[in-house]
């Protein structure tokens, strides 16, 4: 239990977030030994685009990310693309072989909205599309594994992103469309939906720096608007769902959101003000129009956007505000929070972050900057260092503040290099995973995990450089191949106990994906002959 109201089981000051990391590193490893609920959740994850390879197959449509890699390959470390991937289009029976190896219950997947509407629109269905997906789920479903599919993962028709994309207004229509199908198709079966994927992601590094497909450069005003009409797309569908198809499917409906945790740099106004404002122009201006009581955007997004659009000349905020009836609308649109969570940082305020970003963006609206401990364990991304106590306080921040929603982690994970002995990878996730038991410890309301990822994927930008499987892919084997990683093992165990043992270390290479069969099976006959004896 926490010693006081402002204070957590770290001896940590929530109140104004003056905060003693070393001894939050230093306690973390003796906590007592505690075992995830019975019904509590364990999952891997991936993305279609990532993922399924057969780009132009059976009648699917380019995306924009097929567009990137095709036109502008150089973009891409080492030019490498979606084309083929982990070829899971046609691997799939071996990726839910890998589940079941795992232990998981419940497989987070995306679905390919070119793979069903080859033109972005309801006008035409891919049956091909629809006919492979309905293949795969009843794979899932044959071997006990529950579906978790999330509708749009970032891979938009190329048509529509002709169109203005999440520019413009009418995606909103397209994407409620395209929602629809996929209800009317899946829902029968899938009873887990999230809508989209790291909304503040996708808008800021495809419709605000340009990093990432359809490489619009747009960080001051086109961000807003790609997030504005993410949130009301969010919105059509789950009232889509509530209205048509609710009542015979019986499923849930949410969104996935990421954020990072932030620590203020000092005990000072300006730094905790600062790590106030990075939370809620990147968390909040997602998560409070839909679970917070209030809705619509953070007051102090929308007084920060308004206040540096008028110092900049323009006659009106570059943030456009919502009318109360769409703030009515958008409020409560999701049964659940999916939450990608990565790393934590350091927040600081003061006048070396003047002149810091480009005017009129984001950034220079938040007026902050960040960084991390050099302390905490490097990892092979250069933007994620280990510190699993940070995902332990945005649970509670999201408990606290947001009356205590039903959470999944839709994603946490680490990449690396090739090779199956991965400690980095182990470390990371029992780091992560021990923060989650403590989450649930201070009453927060966290019903599963998936681990990121299931496999090596085309990992955006980086191309395959980055690794994040469990398994590792061999991209030079035509059969891309799969072979379980060290923590493949640590996180079957995991798992199979429901507590995290920080002794047990298995060998990667002491057989491969037939070691974990072979457990499996030991363990099975173990069970049975308890069944008889």
């Amino acid at each position: 239990m926490r010693s006081s109201s402002n204070t957590s089981r770290y001896g940590l000051r929530t109140d104004c977030w003056a905060l003693t990391i070393s001894a939050a590193n230093t306690i973390i490893k003796t906590l007592p030994s505690k075992q995830f609920p019975p019904d509590f959740i364990f999952g891997a994850a991936t993305a279609a685009y990532q993922i399924e390879g057969a780009w132009d197959a059976d009648g699917r449509g380019p995306s924009i990310w097929d567009h990137l890699v095709h036109t502008d390959p150089e973009h891409i470390t080492n030019k490498d693309n979606g084309d083929v991937a982990a070829n899971s289009y046609y691997n799939y029976k071996r990726d839910i072989e890998m589940l079941k190896e795992l232990g998981v219950s419940h497989y987070r997947f995306s679905i390919s909205w070119t793979r069903i509407l080859p033109f972005g629109r309801a006008h035409y269905i891919n049956q091909r599309g629809i006919d492979h997906y309905n293949k795969f789920i009843d794979e899932l479903l044959a071997n006990d594994i529950v579906p978790f599919a999330t509708i749009y993962h970032w891979d938009l028709p190329q048509i529509l992103q002709e169109h203005g994309g999440w520019l413009n207004e009418e995606i909103v229509d397209w994407f409620a469309d395209y929602a629809r199908i996929v209800f009317e198709n899946f829902g029968d079966r899938i009873k887990f939906w999230m809508t989209i994927n790291e909304p503040w992601v996708h808008c800021y590094f495809s419709y605000g720096y340009a990093v990432y497909a359809p490489k619009i450069r747009s960080p001051g005003v086109g961000f807003y608007e790609c997030g504005r009409n993410m949130l009301l797309a969010n919105a059509r569908a789950y009232h889509i769902y509530n209205d048509e198809f609710r009542s015979t499917q019986g499923g849930k409906v949410g969104i996935d959101l990421n954020s990072e945790y932030v620590y203020p740099a000092s005990d000072s106004i300006e730094d905790i003000e600062a790590a106030k404002d990075y939370l809620a122009f990147q968390f909040g201006q997602y998560m409070h129009p839909i679970f917070s009581k209030s809705g619509n955007y953070p007051q102090r997004l929308i007084h920060r956007v308004a206040a540096a659009s008028t110092a900049q000349g323009y006659n009106s905020s570059r943030l456009r505000s919502f009318d109360e009836d769409q703030i009515n609308y958008i409020k409560g649109t999701a049964d659940f929070l999916g939450l990608n969570h990565y790393f934590t940082k350091y927040v600081y305020r003061n006048s070396s972050v003047i002149g810091m970003f480009d005017v009129p963006s984001t950034d220079d609206d938040t007026f902050a900057d960040s960084y991390m401990d050099e302390s905490w364990p490097s990892t092979h991304a250069p933007w994620i260092r280990e510190h699993g106590p940070g995902l332990h306080h945005l649970l509670v921040h999201i408990k606290d503040s947001y009356d205590n929603p039903e959470v999944y982690i839709a994603e946490n994970g680490v990449s690396t290099t090739t090779g199956l002995n991965d400690p980095t990878r182990v470390s990371y996730y029992r780091s992560y995973l021990r923060a989650v038991l403590e989450a649930l410890a201070d009453g927060c309301n966290v019903h599963g995990y998936f681990a990121w990822s299931l496999m090596d994927n085309f990992e955006w930008n980086f191309g395959y450089s980055h690794r994040f499987g469990l398994y590792e892919v061999d991209f030079q084997d035509p059969n891309r191949t799969r072979t379980p990683r060290k923590s493949a093992f640590v996180y079957r165990e995991i798992i199979r106990s429901r507590t995290i043992d920080y002794e047990y270390d298995p060998d990667p290479y002491a057989g491969g994906s037939s070691v974990l069969t072979s457990s499996l099976l030991v363990l099975a006959i173990v069970v049975v002959a308890g069944l008889f004896s």
